[in-house]
């Protein structure tokens, strides 16, 4: 590991041929685009889980209404491997808080679940969740 960045710099320094730079060019711009179908379907696949989870907060928890925000909710920005689902929930009793929170984190969904209880959140958040936020 030492030499790594040796490496980078005679990687750097090396002057490249047009048509290396031109497979180099198609090559990320291929890459891209799977990303970009792969990050469609991960997408299409957190609004299933979400709404399973809105689901479970209305009949398990009573939850009067759910709402999504976050990067699942913001149309313009990558939903990336690295993303996680982030959920407001109106109507949970005190006592069922952290039951909920716990069921909704515990599903089994592929993705990481975050719940935000408005009765308890900062107001940084309840205003994000009033700008982007979409109800489920």
């Amino acid at each position: 590991m030492r030499h790594f960045p040796a490496t980078i710099k005679r990687m750097t320094q090396r002057t490249w041929t047009p048509e290396e730079l031109a497979v180099y060019r198609d090559t990320a711009i291929r890459l891209r685009e799977q990303d970009r179908e792969a990050e469609k379907e991960r997408r299409e696949r957190a609004w299933v889980a979400a709404r399973a989870a809105a689901e479970l907060l209305r009949s398990r928890f009573h939850a009067t209404r759910v709402v999504v925000f976050g990067s699942l909710a913001r149309e313009n920005t990558s939903f990336t491997r690295w993303s996680d689902i982030d959920i407001a929930a109106w109507g949970l009793a005190e006592r069922d808080s952290l039951y909920a929170l716990g069921d909704v984190m515990d599903m089994d969904t592929g993705f990481e679940m975050n719940l935000v209880d408005v009765n308890v959140c900062k107001l940084a958040i309840l205003e994000s969740i009033a700008r982007e936020g979409i109800d489920i």
